[in-house]
């Protein structure tokens, strides 16, 4: 305290220069009124300026919280953008001459719509996962079209996803059948492209041409008959030298498939209890 004191005592001519000049500033700009004016205007500038650069400041602070908002927004523009394209591809897009065949063939069955959330064709045993389930009405040994062709079977259901095995996996065998002769085998993939897959156990004596058309058997309650497959592409003898082989440009286009439907067949119960009734007589017979 002794210390501020002396300091204002020392210094107390300046102070009061101080005072005086405040003193005469304000008696100048508040009775005159030019001086005013000029004043307030400045005034009011200096404000503005300060004001602005206050307002920069903040806006830089919250700058990041702006850019993370922008960020989260154009994601869910863009989210918007693409499923009105797919909507609209959708609307447009005109089913081709073997998805018509296709869905004319399976008139008079129910077809649950199915969208793949996962697949894979490069490997031996491919899968495809669809979003429908056990609560869409969906359980295993159905058959999957999709894409202008067989697909494959329901082989593992979840509640709202299932698991199928398409024909591009090694285990797969659908009853197949040659569409004029009538011819059936099976159709076997062995790996490799996915575009093809091979039907065997046609009889030697078959007379099958290339480009001929390759369809389901409807020998078993999988899949009705005359369901598209593909096209006879090359004829030859099986490895066994006992039948043909035939090489089959395949319907489906596993690269681009992202709906298929799934085939509710409802008389298969029927079917497949008459089978298991045939087969436990044949196991009992004498």
């Amino acid at each position: 305290m002794q210390t501020l004191l002396e300091f204002i005592k020392k210094y107390n001519y300046w102070f009061l220069f101080l005072l005086l000049e405040v003193i005469s500033l304000v008696l100048l700009f508040r009775f005159n009124n030019y001086q005013s004016s000029v004043w307030f205007t400045s005034a009011n500038t200096v404000a503005g300026k300060v004001n602005g650069w206050y307002t920069d400041a903040v806006s830089y602070i919250h700058l990041k919280a702006v850019n993370t908002q922008l960020n989260k927004d154009n994601i869910f523009l863009q989210q918007q953008v693409s499923a009105l394209r797919e909507a609209l591809d959708k609307a447009t897009e005109k089913p081709g001459l073997n998805e018509s065949a296709v869905l004319d063939s399976l008139k008079g069955y129910t077809l649950i719509q199915a969208k793949v959330v996962s697949s894979s064709i490069h490997k031996e045993n491919n899968f495809i996962v669809v979003d429908k389930g056990s609560d869409d009405g969906i359980h295993n040994d159905m058959g999957v079209v999709g894409g202008g062709g067989v697909v494959g079977i329901v082989c593992l259901v979840g509640k709202h996803y299932s698991m199928i095995l398409p024909t591009l996996n090694v285990k797969s065998s659908i009853s197949c059948r040659v569409r004029h002769s009538k011819y059936f085998g099976y159709l076997q993939w062995f790996g490799g492209s996915s575009a093809n897959a091979c039907v065997n156990d046609i009889p030697r004596y078959a007379r099958i041409k290339t480009g001929e058309y390759i369809e389901t058997s409807g020998y078993s309650s999988v899949f009705p008959p005359g369901i598209f497959v593909g096209k006879v592409t090359t004829v030859t003898n099986a490895p066994d030298g006992l039948s043909l082989q035939l090489k089959v440009n395949l319907g489906t286009d596993f690269g681009r498939l992202s709906d298929v439907c799934i085939i509710a067949n409802s008389h298969k119960p029927e079917i497949d209890s008459l089978q298991v009734n045939m087969l436990n007589t044949e196991s009992t017979a004498p």
